[in-house]
């Protein structure tokens, strides 16, 4: 049995991170099961499932980066707040991203590459936080000394934190939600004297206390006898945060019902207690998890959820969180150092997206239509819609891309540069794509375990899936190419596969670090033309790599060039690379696409 870390260090963390994973992996659907308001869609689980498992593939690469050592306590603590925040899905999942986010800041103080205060986290969030134990958590994150580990007092004040920085994020807090679930915790721990197991120990028992009383401080909940989902998933990473130092999950005396069957004598009782926090003024509007119990349960409630990761300065944050509380609720903006995830529920997503658009870059935008969402109510009002027969999936780079896959019958999971999808995103797509048979196309090498999970799990459910193991975009590209929908599903499998392994792949980068490669040493700025995953050429210019590139490969023979150039390729570069195919190569077709805002200047592809 692996020896149980005594301490807060890198290694606590990464570990942290899989049980947590597990947990919520074990609770999803019963979480899913009791989610009821603001809007009944049977998602939270599977929101808070996504977020971590984003979080652990950060936590997991930023090991993997550092072998044969390890990253830093901070390093580790960082990597799994922003793991969660760029995959933070639904309210709930961007509300953990925030906690994670506030004890990062509590353990990473003192790091000349550390946070420069809380505030920078949350600028322009609504004055909301809890005042008890602010100081003191504001004076560690500015003057505690960073060590290699974080004792029990450390891990006191990081939950302490990261309540203040969860109620900071959320433009209407209301009680009976994860933020009062996460405050009970805290304040459990800040009373609590001893190692990290003992204070993770009455974290949980604080949290599970509050949950029970949650169902006696929000109205729809106490009607439905549930308590709230949110809070539910966070004591689920709080139980494996207990395992993590002890070794073991919290004991069965202390598992909790989530039904409830109506606000019990005991909800009543804890919904007065030292867990309701008078002195913060309740409001009208949703919460980050739930709602208000004076909201409209009739039809009156916004119609979509916007969610969006945002690039942009504190200033304009301070301006979007205003305008975006004019347009709708359920207001969560969480993130700093210039990257925001950006949740709210509007009647006019166009409005939502276009302010993010004002305020910075918006990107990986999701826009869900809660009427046809509702996983509680929509089967009772209408008929389930039909499967269709065949459909594709296909992992794409960049929004040009995304509209061509699209444009072919595709259903597309975009991701930015630098950025993969989680085994859950994928689940999700192939799930919504609402098909009997689907081949899935992760287009990169790396995703071949994360696509073969996703596909799996499909299966687990009844849905054929076959994975074609596509390196590139312009491998996926060859696939849809010959795809037939009328043909038979494995002749058609056979016939993409095909298409795609018959098309090498390229593309030009720029380097961003001196590095040994297979064609030399490059410095950081050179351009590099990697042919199937292999460094190739070094060089100066995008044009003259690619160039090269080309010839190399069609020195082999081929019938087909495909290039996709991304935003900063001006349109002289494909004119001259076109001229260069059709006069020195007989017979050989070029097609250029634009692939948008992507991590390669240009893919190539030569079928």
């Amino acid at each position: 049995m692996p020896q149980v870390p005594q301490r807060f260090d890198a290694v606590a963390v990464r570990a942290w991170c899989g049980l947590a994973l597990e947990a919520l992996g074990r609770a999803r659907e019963e979480i899913d099961a009791i989610n009821v308001y603001p809007v009944a869609d049977g998602d939270t689980g599977t929101n808070l499932y996504l977020t971590v498992e984003s979080a652990a593939q950060a936590v997991e690469a930023a090991f993997q980066g550092l072998e044969p050592q390890q990253p830093s306590t901070a390093e580790a603590m960082r990597a799994m707040a922003h793991g969660a925040l760029i995959g933070a899905r639904g309210n709930s999942g961007t509300i953990v991203a925030q906690l994670l986010r506030g004890m990062a800041q509590v353990l990473a103080a003192g790091n000349p590459r550390a946070e420069a205060s809380p505030a920078a986290s949350t600028a322009g969030g609504a004055a909301h936080a809890p005042a008890t134990g602010a100081a003191e958590s504001q004076a560690a994150v500015k003057t505690a000394s960073e060590t290699s580990h974080a004792d029990g007092p450390r891990l006191r004040l990081a939950l302490r934190r990261a309540a203040e920085s969860a109620y900071e994020a959320v433009a209407h807090p209301v009680e009976g939600t994860v933020l009062t679930v996460a405050s009970a915790a805290a304040d459990a721990a800040e009373g609590t004297e001893g190692d990290c197991a003992t204070v993770a120990r009455a974290a949980y028992k604080g949290a599970r206390a509050a949950l029970d009383a949650t169902p006696g401080q929000l109205a729809v909940l106490g009607q439905a006898g549930v308590v709230d989902a949110g809070g539910r998933g966070l004591l689920a990473l709080l139980g494996a945060l207990v395992q993590t130092f002890t070794g073991e999950p919290p004991t069965p005396a202390d598992a909790l019902h989530a039904r409830v069957g109506g606000p019990s004598s005991a909800a009543e009782k804890h919904s007065r207690g030292p867990h309701t926090r008078v002195d913060r003024e309740p409001h009208a509007r949703v919460d980050a998890a739930e709602a208000c119990p004076d909201d409209p349960v009739d039809g009156a409630s916004p119609a979509f959820e916007v969610i969006y990761l945002l690039e942009a300065d504190d200033a304009a944050v301070a301006l979007l969180r205003t305008r975006l509380d004019a347009l709708g609720d359920s207001l969560v903006v969480v993130g700093g150092d210039g990257l925001w995830n950006v949740h709210v529920h509007v009647d006019d997503a166009g409005a939502a997206v276009e302010a993010g658009v004002e305020a910075g870059r918006p990107y990986r935008i999701r826009i869900t239509h809660f009427g046809a969402e509702d996983a509680h109510t929509a089967s009772a009002v209408q008929p389930p819609r039909e499967r269709a027969q065949r459909a594709i999936v296909a992992v794409v780079p960049g929004e040009g891309l995304r509209v061509l896959y699209a444009e072919a019958g595709a259903t597309t999971v975009p991701v930015s540069p630098g950025e993969r999808p989680a085994s859950g995103e994928l689940v999700d797509a192939i799930r919504h794509a609402h098909a009997r048979e689907v081949v899935l196309l992760p287009n990169d090498a790396e995703l071949r375990h994360t696509a073969a999970a996703a596909a799996e799990q499909a299966r687990s459910e009844g849905l054929r899936v076959a994975l074609i193991p596509t390196r590139s975009a312009v491998q996926g590209i060859a696939a849809l190419a010959v795809h037939e929908p009328d043909r038979r599903f494995d002749e058609d499998v056979v016939a993409m596969t095909s298409a795609a392994g018959a098309t090498r792949h390229a593309e030009v980068v720029v380097a961003e670090r001196q590095s040994w490669t297979m064609a030399g040493i490059c410095q950081a700025g050179d351009v590099l033309g990697l042919i199937d995953g292999d460094v190739a050429v070094i060089g100066s210019e995008v044009a003259a790599v690619a160039e090269t590139v080309l010839d190399r490969m069609l020195a082999a023979g081929g019938e087909m060039v495909t290039l996709v150039l991304g935003d900063d390729v001006p349109d002289a570069t494909a004119d001259g690379l076109e001229q260069h195919v059709r006069e020195n190569y007989l017979a050989v077709d070029t097609v250029v696409y634009r692939g948008g805002r992507q991590a390669a200047p240009m893919l190539i592809g030569v079928e």
